[in-house]
């Protein structure tokens, strides 16, 4: 009997385990943003980019990587790097696996050897996030349009309490807004909530269209589906942003997204 029910329990421990092995586990993302000013920094920071930090980035076992630049009317200047983490444990130890990398420790002297009066950025963030349970791995757009057309619209929205955060991605997950936005093919590349960053309580989430035009049909036809209007009038989901920003992005030629 005691064997029979050992059997049964590991039987039980097989199903569960190949039903957990249909769905993908949910990626961890980090976004690295560098602040420059010059023309001389642009480049800089393009070198070190494409030919160091990407290469090094995927020899450590990352996904795929975005290399992005805010639109040239953003006085602002900033680059924004997507690293997507198959699990925590890679990301926990990139910078390790980066320090041990000799290509990429000769391939980036340039960068880590750069003067203190002449730094290839101004300042640097770093944003942890955990990918949603709707969006488990990132999207790889699919667009005709010439890179540099491309427009990529990457949103944070802050909450005012943790609750209302939490409220927040209920909404997109159990509530619809990603399926929503899958629905009317936004082509997004991630959904994630933020771990760690400077503004917090929030999320963070990308998508990516042929260029501004295309863009702004999406969001027409988002803010007029009777789904939307449905979503947006639910009460339970009332005050659960109090700030929204909006950065245009457009990718660089070497990014992967």
């Amino acid at each position: 009997m005691r064997l029979r029910i050992i059997v049964l329990l590991a039987f039980f421990a097989l199903m569960v385990s190949a039903a957990n092995a249909t769905e993908p586990p949910r990626c961890y993302y980090q976004i690295w943003v560098y602040h420059y000013k010059t023309a001389n920094q642009e480049a800089a920071l393009d070198n070190y980019f494409k030919n160091a930090l990407k290469p090094a980035l995927r020899r450590a076992g990352t996904w795929e990587t975005g290399f992005f630049k805010t639109i040239e009317k953003d006085t602002d200047k900033r680059f924004y790097v997507l690293i997507t983490f198959p699990h925590k444990g890679l990301m926990d130890k990139l910078q390790a696996r980066l320090k041990k990398d000799k290509i990429y420790q000769e391939a980036a002297k340039d960068y880590f050897g750069a003067p203190y009066n002449d730094p290839p950025y101004t300042r640097m963030e770093m944003i942890t996030l955990y990918a949603f349970p709707q969006w488990r791995i990132p999207g790889i757009p699919k667009l005709s349009a010439d890179k540099p057309d491309r427009i990529y619209e990457l949103r944070s929205y802050e909450s005012p309490t943790e609750k209302y955060h939490e409220n927040k991605i209920k909404m997109f997950n159990t509530g619809g807004e990603v399926w929503l936005f899958s629905k009317l093919r936004f082509n997004a590349v991630f959904y994630g909530d933020v771990l760690q960053g400077s503004h917090m309580p929030n999320l963070m989430y990308m998508t990516a269209f042929e260029n501004m035009d295309d863009r702004n049909k999406h969001w027409d036809a988002f803010f007029n589906s009777p789904d939307w209007k449905a979503l947006i009038a639910d009460k339970q989901y009332d005050h659960n942003v109090s700030k929204a920003d909006i950065i245009f992005l457009h990718p660089t030629e070497y990014s992967d997204f």
